[in-house]
């Protein structure tokens, strides 16, 4: 009889630990350091912000966030480290849609982010705008639409790249538009900024930061954001959605984590990582980039991200780009 009750004892203390252990994993997180992988170079909008959140996340948990700079393979080689690392949430990537790109872009990749990576935040997005050079006689996309049908073959945009965001924002524009403007690639946006500025290209879909200067100064003229709505450092720029319904590309920061990592550690991280995001610090360095605040979590951004892949998926095809 004693025997038996002891038995029933042990079983009934195992389901109290069993039913308990998810909550005390989520208030332990983090014991220890967080390596936080950027996939881009050191001083660029994806490294900036990423090292912001790192040390507010520190301030926060009072762990050690150690931002870990792993460019190369246009952020595939961050990602695959972050694919095969251990699911425990002590490693977690900050990327952009580069992301989503990439699963397209690339024939062979050494990991699926669908299926090895969780997402978990989407924190924040940035417009691009189609820019023209002054000499270009337009101030509407309408206008330059209208342009494009009499020059079938004398216009032509500045991208950041063969797969880049700015390359398939054009693409998806000539697409729609039924026009054909000729596509020159460039190594990076500081090489298509000068290429806008001295006339050498017509046209370009640059990123909000580098373009804002030009802009205000007159050296460059805005016809459109492509983001589905105005951007609130923009306000005056319509949208690309304003002529061609559903056009919407940007360029958006996200936080990934090995799949498998338990939900109530996915769910404590999300919990930090919007803390971060509303401290006035993080909002006004997005400010000064031209980033709008996103707020997409485990729950939601799973869906988004899937969409994306899509999207970028089918303009890869369309725009038949190839890896640099």
């Amino acid at each position: 009889m004693i025997q038996k009750q002891s038995l029933a004892a042990l079983a009934a203390l195992a389901l109290v630990t069993l039913t308990s252990t998810a909550p005390v994993q989520a208030q332990a997180y983090p014991a220890k350091p967080i390596r936080l992988i950027v996939p881009f170079a050191v001083g660029g909008g994806a490294d900036i912000l990423g090292r912001l959140f790192a040390q507010k996340l520190y301030e926060q948990t009072g762990r050690t966030v150690v931002v870990d700079t792993r460019a190369g393979a246009g952020g595939n080689l961050g990602a695959e480290l972050t694919a095969k690392a251990p699911a425990d949430g002590y490693t977690a990537l900050f990327t952009t849609n580069s992301i989503a790109v990439n699963m397209s872009l690339y024939p062979k990749l050494a990991y699926n982010a669908l299926t090895e990576l969780t997402p978990v935040a989407l924190v924040a997005n940035v417009p691009l705008i189609l820019t023209v050079h002054p000499s270009v006689p337009v101030r509407t996309v309408k206008d330059l639409v209208a342009l494009a049908k009499k020059r079938p073959k004398g216009l032509n945009f500045g991208s950041n790249g063969s797969g880049t965001t700015s390359h398939l924002s054009g693409v998806l524009f000539g697409d729609l538009a039924g026009v054909t403007i000729t596509h020159i690639p460039y190594k990076g946006a500081g090489a298509v900024m000068i290429a806008l500025l001295s006339g050498e290209v017509d046209m370009g879909f640059v990123g909000a930061v580098g373009a804002t200067p030009h802009l205000k100064a007159g050296k460059l003229r805005a016809l459109a954001v492509t983001t589905a709505q105005r951007s609130s450092a923009l306000p005056d720029i319509p949208t690309m959605a304003a002529t061609f319904p559903g056009f919407d590309t940007d360029l958006w920061y996200a936080f990934f984590v090995p799949h498998g990592t338990p939900a109530p550690v996915l769910a404590k991280l999300y919990e930090e990582i919007q803390k971060a995001q509303k401290d006035p610090t993080v909002l006004a360095a997005m400010a000064r980039d031209g980033a709008e605040p996103r707020n997409l979590g485990p729950d939601e951004f799973p869906a988004f991200f899937k969409k994306e892949v899509e999207k970028y998926g089918k303009l890869v095809k369309l725009a038949g780009a190839k890896p640099e």
